[in-house]
């Protein structure tokens, strides 16, 4: 193993564990540019493939842009309060129906606009509405919107932008994706409600207030509404014809924005300071990260384990590689770990099911740490705007069986399909 080998290992090891850990309240942001930068100046990467790493997350970034422009426009229009409002009206006093209504919104949410959206557009609504119940606990509901954000996002492929970027050129068209993942999902969805409820069961026995006030949603709700409504249908016919998402939800989230700001006569200042645009440059240290350990030829290495791991247990192997993944996921984040993932599926001659198993790791590994997707990372930031904190232990100790059980169990239903 060659010195550069060993610094580029080193450097985005110690990167990525700064992102985890996140000392000295430095944002994320700042470590993972900091490691892509220090790999240019020590010229263990070259300029063109540091741009060649970023360039890759081009798609990742549009579409971040564009959720966030709309969340955003949703929030100042008081979107949130007014949904809200009717959520807890429709609970009529049930902290256990507020529960099951929310986790339903959730995978609506997350299968029609991604796990990304509902720690962005969601979190903010599920605040809104346990304050408006007089819930003394707000965390049990707020932990629906990380989870759900992995666990229902591999429903389609647009659910998770992980899921692009693991299949990339090859994605399999909506009707061969449905027969393959519908079963595995519906585990996952159902094992994480359950497991949520369980653990969190003490803390809905309170009655919540019932009789709420509806506030009157003004035109620029009704145009932010419009507008998340336009963006699902339009990555829903991206997806349908094999096209990117990130463009198609730059343009919508961008159009919901301009049009609320020019019907209202209000300045972009305020909106475009309420956005954490942070999450852009985490991403890209994150990709040439990725794009410095491939130059290690970690991908070959990898190709070549999964290869002679499959010929000699395909179902052993499906095992290994989806818990293995899953746990990389928490070491790593989704986003660069299905980077190599989707570079190694691309040259390793392997299963459906072994492929299958691999995605699922990559979607739902991250429900054991805060760290473990971006979802959760916008859900984490999401949270500090309402003033309400989460430790990494405390999510750490809900993950370890929030994530254990429905991973298994969703691996073990591909066994269950049709080969």
């Amino acid at each position: 193993m060659t010195t550069s080998t060993i610094l580029i290992w080193v450097i985005s090891a110690l990167s990525i564990a700064l992102v985890i850990v996140r000392p000295f309240r430095v944002p994320e942001f700042v470590w993972a540019a900091s490691g892509a930068l220090l790999l240019l100046v020590l010229r263990l990467l070259t300029l063109p493939e540091g741009l060649a790493g970023v360039a890759k997350g081009l798609d990742v970034y549009l579409f971040l842009t564009g959720m966030m422009l709309l969340a955003e426009t949703a929030r100042e229009e008081k979107l949130f309060d007014w949904l809200a409002a009717h959520a807890t009206r429709l609970s009529h006093g049930s902290a256990q129906r507020l529960f099951l209504l929310i986790y339903l919104v959730g995978v609506v949410v997350t299968t029609f606009l991604s796990n990304d959206a509902t720690a962005v557009v969601l979190t903010p609504a599920v605040a809104s509405a346990v304050r408006a119940a007089k819930v003394k606990n707000p965390l049990p509901y707020l932990f629906i919107c990380a989870f759900i954000a992995n666990a229902a996002s591999f429903v389609l492929p647009i659910s998770n932008p992980a899921n692009l970027v693991i299949y990339g050129t090859h994605m399999p068209p909506l009707l061969t994706w449905l027969p393959r993942y519908l079963l595995p999902s519906a585990v996952a969805i159902g094992a994480t409600y359950f497991l949520l409820f369980f653990t969190q069961k003490k803390d809905l026995g309170s009655q919540i207030a019932e009789h709420v006030e509806l506030p009157t949603l003004e035109r620029g709700g009704q145009v932010a509404l419009g507008g998340i409504g336009v963006t699902a249908g339009a990555l829903l016919f991206a997806s349908a014809r094999g096209l990117e998402l990130g463009l198609p939800t730059a343009i919508t989230g961008g159009l919901t924005a301009l049009i609320v700001l020019v019907s209202a006569r209000k300045s972009p200042v305020d909106l475009l300071k309420g956005i954490s645009w942070s999450v852009l440059p985490l991403v890209a240290g994150l990709f040439v990260l990725v794009e410095a350990l491939n130059k290690t030829g970690v991908t070959r290495y990898l190709t070549t384990l999964l290869t002679h791991g499959a010929e000699q247990s395909a179902t052993s192997t499906a095992w290994a590689s989806g818990v293995g993944v899953a746990m990389l996921c928490n070491v790593m984040n989704n986003l660069p770990a299905g980077l190599i993932v989707g570079n190694v599926l691309q040259n390793a001659h392997v299963s459906e099911t072994i492929k299958s198993a691999m995605l699922i790791g990559i979607d739902l590994g991250p429900n054991l740490s805060v760290t473990g997707s971006l979802a959760t990372i916008l859900w984490l930031t999401a949270l500090k705007r309402e003033k309400i904190k989460v430790t990494a232990w405390q999510f750490l100790k809900l993950g370890a069986l929030v994530m254990t059980v429905p991973l298994l169990l969703a691996i073990g239903s591909l066994f269950l399909l049709p080969h």
